[in-house]
């Protein structure tokens, strides 16, 4: 096997990339980095005003397509859609969510549902769809933004918390079962990233924010390009003998006390 030189490693010139959630936030970091990366991006979200957007922004080389990952039936007819009109996807990120701030005790079975069917019925649903051109071909990467809510506990998120454990756990399965056929399998687990998101989250609480920051070691939040950046190595020639992986991308606040 050649070794590629650099920049060429972190190229990811010829692959067709599909981000779900990809309008908005860290999904269009990611979509943006792997566009400047090479890739061609095709960008999947319920909005399309805001996919829209986004691929106009993005110029050449992306596109979008309007879906909601939780119609699960759906899948594969996305991922055929993709092929017609891009190519064949060889990297999926599955980055679709929702967020439920509520106690535990308050958190209804419905609710509960609602956000697993999004993040792990969405993901598994897309994922066995695109997985099995990747295997046919023998290569593919396929990517999940997990949260630090997967490696550690954090109050009133239980639904959400539960919904990025599971993909703890399904990089793992998916890894050992995908890469003996070239597949990997990895995640990216952001910290607290300066998004719209976290703005509103900690708008008006600075004590909060301070807590944050005092225990992040680089003591400030990321911004949304180091999530992308981080999706673009795993999803590399420079990490071809990386796979199941989760990598927090978090200033070190995972490892912080």
């Amino acid at each position: 096997m050649s070794t590629p030189g650099f920049p060429e490693a972190f190229s990811l010139k010829g692959e067709v990339a599909v981000v779900t959630g990809g309008g908005t936030g860290i999904g269009l970091a990611i979509a943006r980095a792997m566009h400047g990366a090479g890739a061609r991006v095709v960008l999947v979200g319920r909005r399309e005003s805001e996919l829209a957007a986004a691929a106009g922004a993005l110029g050449a080389g992306s596109s979008y397509i309007v879906h909601d990952v939780t119609q699960l039936d759906a899948a594969p007819a996305l991922v055929e859609r993709v092929a017609a009109d891009v190519g064949p996807v060889t990297c999926l990120v599955n980055n679709a969510g929702i967020h439920l701030k509520k106690p535990a005790v308050d958190t209804t079975p419905a609710e509960m549902e609602s956000v697993l069917r999004t993040h792990v019925l969405g993901a598994h649903a897309l994922t066995s769809a695109a997985a099995r051109g990747m295997i046919e071909r023998k290569a593919g990467s396929i990517l999940f933004t997990a949260s630090m809510a997967s490696l550690f506990g954090i109050p009133l998120l239980i639904a959400y918390t539960a919904a990025k454990s599971a993909y703890a756990g399904m990089v793992k399965a998916y890894a050992t079962e995908f890469s003996p056929h070239g597949v990997r399998v990895n995640a990216v687990a952001p910290g607290w990233i300066e998004t719209e998101m976290s703005r509103k989250a900690l708008a008006g609480d600075p004590a909060r924010r301070d807590r944050i920051l005092t225990r992040t070691p680089m003591g400030r939040l990321g911004v949304p390009s180091d999530i992308g950046w981080a999706a673009v190595y795993l999803s590399s020639p420079a990490a071809r003998f990386v796979t199941g992986v989760i990598l927090p991308v978090d200033g070190g606040i995972s490892v912080g006390f």
